[in-house]
């Protein structure tokens, strides 16, 4: 079937960025499909005429390659212009066959098989135009010849799309167990999650409660006093804060309803948040007291924890603050504004030193998993990111998360709503 050319050799540092056209072998591999009707690499027209040109209709197969399934892969050119073939390629010329069908069927298993013979080389693989013209070929009539090309592009349109799909598939299935929490923690913090008791003592209770504990602490000196504590309350369907005697409408910053026994607080209302001391990597021991470093919320703790896994010597862990059981521990430096303020719960016994960069939330009156569920809530995330500040560091001040609303559920439907999403956890982990 009319003549395999094998072309001229164009090295690399030949090509130009405005010439005459030509094909060198490796773009077989990397650029060009099945066909191709218009060349991406240039050269000068002195060299373009010592080579040799292939023109339209003609088949390129490249003779060398890092594989034998791959060897002399071919692409049918369906422009007008005539290129330049370089070295370690040819061309099959004046083949009086529908070029698109001997594309095909080079890559045929067939064909493969006949090539995989025929070729030499192991870590560099070649064959020869000889070689390839030895290859028996099953030659239609040409009608039949275009049937079949129309047959498989049209089959190759239907695999593209499946390709598509199967690939946005495998995407939300990787993505769905996490994208299932997420709206699992939305649905928590919105009141969704669980049904409301209307035997349940109002949200609003527990506050008053939190606010007394706080007053006591202050009283007694163990806690500052908050020169703005923020008071929010309910008065013609409208939510007001009291900051000292000032009172603001705050109808704009309610992001969501809540069930009529719930309320609206600032995170800074519920107990206190205190920043933790810096303590080096250098400064831990094997053996000692507990601390806990930034880093190791994001790599070693997941929701909760009941136990350190780093210790520092008796004469720095006198110099840091310490929190306790139900305290709640979150990250103030990270990588991203997504996973800034990663929210812990500590379970256990005793006293843990907190390291820097990092807070802890104590007195909070609140069951401490819920707060943990609720930092790590979409509606959550939105405000890290909007608070956060820097790039490849990202950082966020306990102020800023203090500012934060935190939707307050009865104490007795914050358990049922932790238990509920532990329950559901669990499935999502599965899927």
């Amino acid at each position: 079937l009319g003549e395999i050319v094998r072309g001229s050799g164009i090295k690399r540092n030949e090509t130009v960025q405005q010439g005459l056209p030509c094909v060198r072998y490796g773009e077989l591999y990397t650029t060009y499909q099945t066909s191709f009707t218009s060349a991406v690499s240039f050269i000068a027209p002195d060299l373009y005429e010592k080579c040799k040109h292939f023109s339209y209709g003609d088949v390129l197969m490249t003779l060398t390659g890092e594989n034998k399934p791959d060897i002399a892969k071919a692409v049918a050119y369906l422009g007008t212009e005539p290129i330049a073939a370089s070295g370690d390629l040819a061309f099959w010329t004046r083949h009086g066959m529908n070029p698109l069908f001997l594309s095909y069927i080079m890559a045929s298993p067939y064909i493969i098989a006949r090539k995989v013979a025929l070729a030499t080389g192991d870590i560099i693989v070649h064959i020869s135009g000889d070689k390839l013209g030895t290859i028996l070929l099953p030659v239609p009539p040409l009608a039949e010849q275009e049937r079949i090309v129309a047959c498989i592009q049209e089959a190759e349109l239907v695999i593209e799309n499946y390709a598509i799909k199967a690939t946005a598939l495998q995407k939300l299935q990787d993505s769905f167990p996490e994208a299932l929490k997420k709206s699992i923690l939305q649905e928590a913090v919105q009141g969704k999650l669980v049904p409301q008791d209307p035997s349940d003592e109002p949200a609003e209770a527990l506050l008053e409660r939190i606010r007394a504990e706080k007053q006591r602490l202050i009283k007694e000196g163990k806690i500052k006093k908050d020169k703005h504590e923020s008071v929010i309350f309910r008065r013609d369907n409208s939510h007001y804060e009291k900051r000292g005697s000032e009172e603001v409408c705050i109808d704009d910053e309610i992001p969501f309803e809540i069930p009529e026994n719930w309320a609206w607080c600032r995170a800074s209302s519920l107990g206190t948040m205190n920043r933790g001391r810096g303590i080096k990597r250098t400064e831990t021991v094997a053996q000692g007291c507990p601390c806990i470093r930034y880093g190791e919320i994001y790599t070693t703790y997941e929701t909760s924890f009941d136990s350190a896994v780093s210790f520092v010597p008796d004469t720095l862990d006198k110099d840091c603050l310490h929190f306790s059981s139900g305290d709640v521990v979150f990250t103030l430096t990270g990588e991203n504004k997504v996973d800034i303020a990663k929210t812990v719960a500590f379970l256990g016994d005793g006293q843990i030193a907190a390291g820097g960069d990092l807070a802890f939330w104590t007195h909070h009156g609140m069951n401490p998993l819920y707060l943990v569920y609720y930092m790590a809530s979409p509606y959550c995330i939105e405000l890290k990111r909007r608070t956060a500040t820097g790039d490849i560091i990202v950082h966020i001040s306990t102020s800023k998360v203090g500012d934060f609303l935190v939707p307050v559920p009865p104490i007795k439907e914050q358990n049922r709503i932790v238990s509920a999403i532990e329950q559901l956890f669990a499935v999502a982990s599965t899927l």
